[in-house]
């Protein structure tokens, strides 16, 4: 199986130079007004305000554009289970089970296509960049593709023909549980050892214009304790992206304890994975020294709070966290809604029913988590923001929506993160192309039906 992108231009083929203009712009620190945006070779190559009038030519973009929005934490196939593990109750060890009879049904092309759609919904959200937590490596049984990357390419493939980055995030995962051989589900996910990872991670061609590679820890439930260095020191190595999976259940802290008489963050700590370049994905049930350990090495964090409160996982201490010095960055996770405008609203609701207090962060910090720290997080330093030399990666809000209607545009940045939604996104642009215009993917006409029959085609392979 090989799958090859189908609508994007291949990235030696930049679009055209282009002129946008910008309604109302946000800039980090407040919204400006009338901003023409210069592009070529996929970068901003000036910014201008003072623009009352679209320029000759220019590609307008009426709304409050903000740098594009990056997803942090994304598990594509999960997308395929919105809808169906919301029925009853249960718990996220019997949401687990759900989640692996989806996997197991999974192919590269099956694959290719739902990560596809899910990806240009991404796109329709506003989510120019995204980072695909990836542990689906095999086949059933764990026997390797003939090419043993063919589920990872399978994703680069589908964020290619959806028109946004991605960062895949190869993960290790090699245990059931603090040395338990993985279960049947498991052995797609598992390579046997840490250096047979590391070599199968090797393959991976990184260099593409729209993707990077970066590595992850699944938990340290799934990686052995000696094994964690070897993930770690790959990702040191290249310079790239390392995420783990950290303290989203009591339970993982409580086998950890038992297991190595630490908590999980110590753990990590201990073996070498904490770092600047390394983002703590929930952090839900830290301890005071955890959250000084993550914050003392400048570990950023990422929260999911759709994901977080679906599962009915808690509430993680994300204002100490970023108080100790860990970066925030937001992401969808299991795709219970895609939806970054709601994450950043929620991480900002949920500490004030905690505390019963308001305002533990601003409007425009919350959209440094969505934007700019989210990119960071995946190793995109170069995104996130509408200044000159940036990708040129947009999104624009609807002002003038049934949400969005009222607020002065000056009030922009509070209006997006606290009343508007991802169906208020009008346009998104990546690398300066118009992969959304007026609430239609430009790639992928319908987006519904895509998914709709990438799931369906899931059910049909279980019959």
């Amino acid at each position: 199986m090989h799958v090859t992108p189908q609508s994007t231009p291949p990235p030696d083929r930049q679009p055209p130079p282009a002129v946008y203009w910008l309604e109302h712009a946000w800039l980090g620190t407040h919204v400006e007004p009338g901003v023409a945006v210069d592009v070529a070779d996929g970068r901003i190559t000036a910014v201008r305000t003072g623009a009352a009038a679209p320029p000759p030519g220019a590609v307008v973009l009426r709304g409050l554009t903000l740098p594009g929005l990056a997803n942090a934490h994304s598990h594509a196939f999960h997308r395929a289970l919105r809808g169906t593990v919301q029925v009853g109750s249960g718990t996220f060890w019997t949401w687990r089970e759900a989640m692996y009879q989806v996997a197991d049904r999974l192919t590269p092309d099956t694959y290719y296509a739902l990560a596809r759609a899910v990806y240009a919904e991404m796109a329709l959200a506003g989510i120019t960049c995204v980072g695909e937590f990836h542990y689906l490596h095999h086949a059933p049984g764990g026997t390797r593709y003939a090419d043993p990357n063919a589920m990872g390419e399978a994703l680069i493939a589908a964020s290619a023909d959806a028109g946004i980055r991605i960062t895949l995030l190869d993960t290790a995962y090699l245990s059931a549980g603090f040395g338990a051989p993985p279960d049947r589900h498991q052995l797609r996910f598992s390579d046997g050892t840490a250096d047979a990872w590391a070599e199968r991670a090797d393959a991976l061609k990184d260099g593409r214009a729209h993707a990077r590679i970066g590595a992850a820890v699944h938990s340290v439930r799934a990686v052995p304790a000696g094994a964690l260095s070897t993930v770690a020191d790959w990702a040191r190595a290249r310079r790239a992206p390392l995420h783990v999976h950290l303290s989203e259940q009591t339970a993982e802290n409580d086998a950890c304890h038992q297991a190595h008489g630490c908590t999980p963050t110590r753990l990590l700590a201990d073996h070498g994975v904490l770092g600047s370049r390394t983002t703590a994905v929930h952090a839900t049930h830290l301890s005071h020294e955890d959250i000084g350990l993550l914050g003392g090495a400048g570990t950023g964090v990422c929260m999911c709070p759709t994901t977080e409160r679906d599962l009915a996982d808690g509430i993680g201490p994300a204002a100490r966290l970023q108080a100790q010095g860990s970066p925030l960055s937001l992401g969808s996770d299991s795709h219970a809604v895609i939806d970054l405008l709601e994450e950043a609203r929620a991480m900002e609701l949920d500490e004030r029913l905690r505390t019963r207090t308001r305002g533990h962060w601003t409007a425009a910090a919350l959209l440094r988590a969505a934007t700019a720290d989210g990119h960071a997080a995946l190793g995109w330093d170069d995104a996130g923001a509408i200044k000159a030399g940036a990708l040129a990666d947009l999104t624009t809000i609807a002002l003038d929506s049934v949400r969005t209607a009222g607020p002065l545009p000056r009030l922009g940045a509070e209006t997006a993160v606290f009343a508007a939604s991802a169906a208020d996104v009008r346009h998104t642009v990546v690398g300066g192309r118009q992969i959304v215009r007026d609430g239609a993917h430009t790639l992928l006409p319908d987006v519904p039906t895509a998914l709709a029959e990438a799931i369906a085609a899931l059910r049909g392979a279980s019959s």
